[in-house]
C-alpha cells in the first residue's frame, strides 16, 4: 500500500502540538499553543471543536471520562470537558515567567509527565510527574526545550530530548515511583539536521520522532538504530500520534508560527494537521490519567 498524505480542516494552527488519541470515543485531541486552543478531530463525522486555554497551553493527554490532563503556561491541569473549567494538579512554586510548560505525555502506569523549557530557550526548564493523587515531584532540571517525551509499550524505557541537544535520552523506568538515573543515549539526531521535536511510540516498540527542522519524520529501532525516514506533509512536523480504529493512522501537527521567531514555516500548509496512511505500523491504545492498563505486566523501576 503505498504512503499517503491528508491535510485535514480549513484553518492551520500556529503551533500546532500534542496529538493524543481517544480509543474510547475515536477521536484525536491537540493543541494549538499559541493560539490558547485546545482542539478535537472526530474523523466518522469530520467535525472539529475547540476550547479555549488561559494560557499557553503545551500539550494535553487524556484523563477520565469527559476530562483531559493538560500542561498550561505555569503548570499541570485538569480539564473538564463540559465546562471547560481547568482545576490545577501541579503548578512549581515560585512561579517563574521565564518558563512555560512544554511536552507532555502519560506514562503506561496513569501518570503525567509534563517538561517545560525556557522562554527564550535558556536552561530554566524542569521535568515534572504528577500522579492521579496528587503526588507530584520533579525528575530533571536544566533543560532549555523539553521534548520527544514517550515510553516502550512495558513501561520500562522513558524517551526524552532536550531539543537543543540534537539527541534522545533513554532513561530505565518503570511502576515505583522513585528518581530518574543516568540515561544512556538512545539516537543521535545531529547527524539528520535536526533537533528532535515530538515522538510516539508504535506497537513494535519502535520510536517515531518529527525533525522539525528537516521536515521529515525518522523511525528508531529500540535500540537506537534509524529504521525509517520519511518526507513529513510539511517543513515543520512538531508532534505525532497513531489513531483511527486500528491505530495505522499516524497523525502529524505542525507549526505554522511558534511566535518566538525561531520557527516560521515556509510552506504553503504549514500549521495544519495531517493523517498519514499505508505505513504499515499499528499504534498503542493511549493510557489515561489515574490508569494504570499495564500494571499486571510491567517491569518495576531500578537503579541502572
Amino acid at each position: 500500500m503505498p504512503i499517503t498524505f491528508t491535510r485535514l480542516g480549513d484553518s492551520p494552527d500556529l503551533l500546532g502540538e500534542s496529538p493524543v488519541w481517544d480509543s474510547t470515543h475515536h477521536c484525536l485531541y491537540w493543541v494549538d499553543s499559541v493560539s490558547r486552543l485546545i482542539r478535537r478531530y472526530q474523523p466518522a463525522t469530520g467535525t472539529f471543536s475547540h476550547w479555549q486555554a488561559p494560557s499557553m497551553v503545551g500539550c494535553v493527554g487524556l484523563a477520565d471520562d469527559g476530562a483531559l490532563v493538560t500542561g498550561l503556561a505555569d503548570g499541570i491541569y485538569r480539564m473538564d470537558l463540559a465546562s471547560g473549567e481547568f482545576t490545577p494538579l501541579l503548578r512549581p512554586d515560585p512561579a517563574n515567567p521565564q518558563v512555560r510548560f512544554n511536552d507532555g505525555r502519560t506514562d503506561r502506569f496513569g501518570r503525567f509527565l509534563c517538561g517545560s523549557m525556557g522562554v527564550h530557550a535558556d536552561p530554566q526548564g524542569a521535568l515534572y510527574r504528577v500522579s492521579a493523587d496528587g503526588q507530584g515531584e520533579m525528575l530533571a532540571n536544566g533543560i532549555r526545550i523539553s521534548n520527544t517525551l514517550c515510553f516502550s509499550p512495558a513501561g520500562d524505557t522513558m524517551y526524552f530530548a532536550d531539543s537543543l541537544d540534537r539527541s534522545i535520552r533513554a532513561y530505565k523506568y518503570g511502576q515505583v515511583l522513585q528518581p530518574l538515573t543516568e540515561p544512556r543515549r538512545f539516537a543521535d539526531t545531529e547527524v539528520l539536521g535536526s533537533g528532535p521535536d515530538g515522538a510516539t511510540v508504535d506497537a513494535e516498540g519502535y520510536v517515531w520522532v518529527a525533525l522539525v527542522q528537516v521536515g521529515r519524520i525518522a523511525r528508531f529501532s529500540p535500540d537506537g538504530i534509524l529504521n525509517r525516514l520519511i518526507q513529513a506533509p510539511t517543513d515543520m512536523p512538531s508532534c505525532l500520534a497513531f489513531g483511527g480504529p486500528d491505530l495505522a493512522t499516524l497523525y502529524v501537527t505542525s507549526i505554522k508560527n511558534s511566535g518566538t521567531g525561531r520557527a516560521i514555516s515556509r510552506h504553503p500548509d504549514g500549521g495544519f494537521l495531517f493523517a498519514i496512511d499505508g505505513l504499515g505500523v499499528q499504534g498503542l491504545p493511549e493510557p489515561r490519567f489515574g490508569q494504570c492498563p499495564v500494571a499486571a505486566n510491567a517491569v518495576e523501576g531500578e537503579p541502572a
